[in-house]
């Protein structure tokens, strides 16, 4: 291969990537701390909440891998059942400077992949078979150090604790909603004005954090994008293999698309129709996009 000598990848960073994410994680730090304060100032059972949701954030952060797997049918593969594969993954991880995660094939036309993983150590690197089936092997390579850039970057591990209080939120929302279903309507009563600003707070802190951390989502994927294409070296390979996949999930049957729609979050371009989904409620910046910025760093690496 012709990048094959090359012993690990020089990682710069977009600055202004890396501005615009460190701006959405502190706006919601601060969302988050003023959401604490109102919850602490209304005399709530805080701690309780907090503690719950720190078992919830535990569980996804520790089994996130096990569940992203068990839930499209992924299967790890060892070397000697796809060769090819792990061979590309060793390459692309050894250049990227981290540990070689363990390869997984999902048996499904949806041609697609993803990272899963609590840490570099812990990753897995899952491909479709319909993937398989549909890019050129310097096109897959371009799609596995997508992902590899992924589990560099640690994504899971900090949109798990990005989202945190987003559960906290989701929580109380709940709580609230099941007390008044349940005969709880003389507590809110007892409990006046602070049961209002709970709710209200909660319910703020929730849609403001979907937003936020769906707009963090995005710019990962912008630099997990970079990321590819400094592990390989070629741009254009993986604009080759976003514009392949873009067009045959087109014309993928919608069972097939349901059937793994639950990993859209995870997957390189989510297994959605069209333009479906407006980019502002997207985990996924638009393929438009993608491909400008990926144009944009192609001509940034050849003036080097």
């Amino acid at each position: 291969m012709a990048y094959s000598m090359r012993r690990v990848v020089k990682w710069s960073t977009d600055p202004g990537l890396a501005a615009r994410m460190l701006f959405v994680m502190g706006l919601l730090a601060l969302v988050y701390l003023a959401f604490m304060a109102v919850l602490v100032a209304s005399g709530y059972d805080a701690m309780t909440i907090l503690v719950i949701a720190a078992i919830m954030a535990g569980f996804q952060y520790f089994f996130s891998d096990k569940i992203a797997l068990l839930s499209v049918g992924a299967r790890v593969v060892e070397p000697q059942q796809a060769p090819d594969l792990h061979a590309m993954v060793e390459r692309l991880a050894a250049l990227a400077d981290v540990p070689k995660p363990k390869v997984a094939i999902v048996d499904t036309p949806v041609p697609n992949a993803f990272a899963t993983g609590r840490s570099p150590r812990a990753a897995v690197v899952a491909v479709t078979t319909g993937l398989l089936d549909t890019l050129e092997p310097r096109e897959v390579e371009a799609v596995l150090a997508h992902e590899i850039a992924h589990v560099r970057n640690r994504d899971v591990m900090v949109m798990t604790i990005a989202s945190f209080f987003a559960v906290v939120a989701q929580l109380v929302l709940r709580w609230a909603y099941w007390g008044s279903a349940w005969g709880g309507s003389r507590d809110r009563r007892s409990g006046g004005n602070a049961f209002v600003i709970i709710y209200l707070a909660s319910l703020l802190v929730w849609v403001i954090s979907f937003f936020l951390i769906r707009a963090l989502s995005r710019y990962r994927e912008f630099a997990a994008d970079r990321g590819a294409a400094l592990i390989t070296g070629a741009p254009s390979q993986l604009m080759s293999a976003l514009l392949k996949i873009s067009g045959v999930m087109q014309r993928i049957p919608d069972r097939d698309l349901r059937e793994v729609s639950e990993l859209n979050a995870f997957f390189i371009i989510p297994a959605i129709k069209g333009s479906s989904l407006m980019e502002l409620f997207s985990t996924h910046p638009s393929l438009e996009r993608r491909l400008e910025r990926l144009r944009e760093l192609a001509r940034e690496m050849e003036g080097l």
